[in-house]
């Protein structure tokens, strides 16, 4: 059987894996932090961030992994939140927008307030049937759960947050 190029990224080379990966993790340090983590970081941190994710040592990983995933304490989370939110019932391949973590009067927010404002139809009315289901990581968590605390628990290795809008199964 050969690999299924419709379906799949068919990468040339580990290399290009690497790179790709890099520059995902990049792009959310410019969300999180304008990109000043990342760049403090010297290229041996990089490779160590690759090495780990790549061999499956968490340690090694997370060592470096951890800065990327700080903040001051005075701001009260990152200064956008990296997501991609995914949905089976379009062919757009993916949503994401800037989106901050804390509200302009300092209430944190929500997954909830994100999908409202960047993906509607996922939130079911007050009164009405719930037509999806949220999934993170196989889990459905509360629409009440603050963003910030998703982002730094919930991101995939390329410290992205991402969603998976599907159709609330029938049974």
């Amino acid at each position: 059987m050969s690999f299924p190029e419709k379906d799949l990224l068919h990468c040339p080379c580990k290399d290009a894996v690497e790179a790709h990966f890099m520059s995902c993790v990049k792009e959310a340090d410019a969300l999180k932090h304008k990109s000043q983590v990342i760049n403090e970081m010297q290229r041996k941190d990089h490779k160590q961030l690759w090495m780990g994710l790549q061999n499956d040592r968490f340690d090694q990983f997370w060592t470096i992994n951890r800065k990327l995933m700080e903040y001051p304490p005075e701001e009260n989370g990152f200064r956008y939140i990296p997501f991609r939110i995914y949905q089976t019932t379009t062919e757009r391949p993916f949503i994401q927008k800037l989106f901050r973590p804390v509200a302009a009067d300092g209430q944190l927010h929500t997954l909830g307030d994100l999908l409202r404002e960047v993906c509607p139809s996922a939130v079911a009315p007050e009164d009405g049937e719930k037509k999806s289901q949220v999934m993170i990581h196989g889990i459905e968590p509360l629409l009440e759960t603050p963003l910030q605390w998703l982002s730094e628990h919930l991101s995939y290795p390329d410290n992205f947050l991402h969603i998976s809008i599907v159709p609330q199964p029938t049974d």
